[in-house]
C-alpha cells in the first residue's frame, strides 16, 4: 500500500512543484557559482517552503500524467463499476474529496496520493470480496487523512533537492549523481511507510467499515489474503506485501483488537 511511479511520473511532480514555489532570485547567489549549483540550492530552498497545498496540486498532476500510462479501467468495465459501487458514497470522506480509478494490471496493489487520487490495480480486485475491498479503500483513505502519503511526497522532494545539491559538489560523479536524481526520488516515492503508519490505517481502516455498517472482519481477512500471497516474505515483487510490519502480523494485530472490542 505504498507509491509505485515511473521515474517519468516524479519528473512531472518535481516540475510542478518548481512552478508552483517562490525562490530568492539566483543573482543573490555567488556569480562564480555553476548554473547546477545555483540550480541546487534554488531547489533546497523551494523544498523547505514549498506549502502543502503546493504538494497537492503536484501531486494531482503526478497522477493525471500516470493515469496517461497506465491502462485506466473505463467506465463500462466490469472493474470500474465494481469499484465505482463501493466507493460511491465515499467520493467525500472525512472531509476528503476523493477519486477512485482501476489500473488494469495484474499486481497485487493499491495506492493514495495527497490530492485524494486512490487507485486499484486489477489483481488486487480478482483476489478479494466487496468487504474486504471496503477494508483497503479505508485503509488508503487513512493514508491521506492521517497525512503519511503527504510525508512521503515532501519527504521525496527534500531528498531530490538535496540529492542535486550534493551532485554539484563534484564534476563527473555529480553528473551522474544528477542523471539519477528522477531515479532515487522514485526509489523514495515506493519506500515503506513505518509500522505506525501501516498501523494506525489499518486502525482507520477499521473505524471506517464500522462507522459505514460494513463487515469489520474485512480488514483482517484482506490482510490474511495478502500475507498468503506474499507467503511472508518481505520484498516481494508487488508494493503492497512488502509493508512492514508484513501482513500477517497485522491482521494478527486487527484479530486482537476485534477479539477485545477495539
Amino acid at each position: 500500500m505504498k507509491f509505485k511511479f515511473k521515474v517519468t511520473a516524479l519528473a512531472v511532480l518535481s516540475a510542478a512543484v518548481l512552478a508552483g514555489c517562490n525562490a530568492t532570485s539566483s543573482k543573490s547567489l555567488s556569480s562564480g557559482a555553476t548554473d547546477l549549483q545555483v540550480s541546487a540550492v534554488t531547489d533546497v530552498f523551494k523544498s523547505v517552503t514549498v506549502s502543502d497545498e503546493e504538494l497537492k496540486s503536484a501531486t494531482l498532476q503526478l497522477r493525471q500524467s500516470e493515469d496517461k500510462k497506465m491502462r485506466v479501467a473505463p467506465a463500462s468495465n466490469k472493474y470500474a463499476q465494481r469499484l465505482a459501487k463501493l466507493t460511491r458514497k465515499h467520493l467525500n470522506e472525512d472531509g476528503l474529496k476523493l477519486n477512485f480509478k482501476v489500473y488494469i494490471d495484474g499486481e497485487v496493489n493499491a495506492d493514495a496520493t495527497p490530492d485524494g487520487s486512490i487507485r486499484f490495480y486489477s489483481g488486487l480486485m480478482d483476489m478479494m470480496t466487496d468487504q474486504e475491498i471496503l477494508g483497503v479503500i479505508g485503509h488508503e483513505i487513512g493514508h491521506v487523512k492521517l497525512g503519511h502519503s503527504l510525508a512521503a511526497t515532501r519527504t521525496a522532494y527534500l531528498a531530490s533537492a538535496g540529492r542535486k545539491a550534493a551532485a554539484s559538489s563534484n564534476s563527473v560523479g555529480g553528473a551522474l549523481a544528477a542523471s539519477e536524481m528522477g531515479a532515487f526520488g522514485e526509489k523514495l516515492l515506493n519506500s515503506q511507510f513505518s509500522q505506525s503508519q501501516e498501523s494506525a490505517s489499518d486502525d482507520y481502516g477499521l473505524a471506517f467499515l464500522k462507522k459505514n455498517g460494513y463487515d469489520p472482519k474485512g480488514m483482517e481477512s484482506a490482510l490474511r489474503k495478502l500475507a498468503k500471497v506474499s507467503g511472508g516474505k518481505q520484498g516481494a515483487v508487488d508494493a503492497m506485501l512488502s509493508s512492514h510490519p508484513d501482513p500477517g502480523a497485522r491482521a494478527d494485530r486487527i484479530r486482537d483488537k476485534l477479539a477485545s472490542g477495539g
